[in-house]
């Protein structure tokens, strides 16, 4: 069987040099690759519809009609969150605060949802 050291010296300055390159590369365009872009606004839906769109510099707060009761959401500070839901078992409500391009927080049961979005979509449509 053959050892490191053996298999080691197989390499040549080139492989080397083409191994570094690759690493360079690589670590360059990391941080790219996982940029997601600003968020500008807010869509709010209920019953799978839009009901508004807001821009989440300003504070301000929502009232969503659902068929179980009215889901709060509040918004400011570039950001965005669910205040208060009547779901049983409140996943939207512990989503939290929603800030990046592409988060969004659905209440099922209610037939609610928002979503943060920015200034181009996050996906094309051939990732649906």
């Amino acid at each position: 069987m053959a050892s490191t050291a053996d298999w080691l010296a197989l390499l040549r300055p080139g492989d080397w040099l083409l191994l570094a390159g690759g690493l360079v590369l690589v670590g360059v365009s990391f941080p790219y690759c996982w940029q997601r872009p600003a968020s500008l606004r807010l869509i709010a839906s209920a019953d799978g519809r839009t009901v508004a769109e807001l821009p989440l510099d300003r504070a301000q707060r929502l009232e969503l009609p659902g068929p179980l009761g009215t889901t709060v959401v509040e918004v400011g500070q570039g950001r965005a969150r669910i205040l208060a839901d009547p779901s049983p078992r409140q996943y939207c409500v512990r989503a939290g605060w929603l800030s990046q391009a592409g988060d969004s927080a659905l209440c099922l049961p209610n037939r609610t949802a928002i979503a943060v979005v920015g200034r181009e979509p996050l996906y094309d449509s051939l990732s649906y």
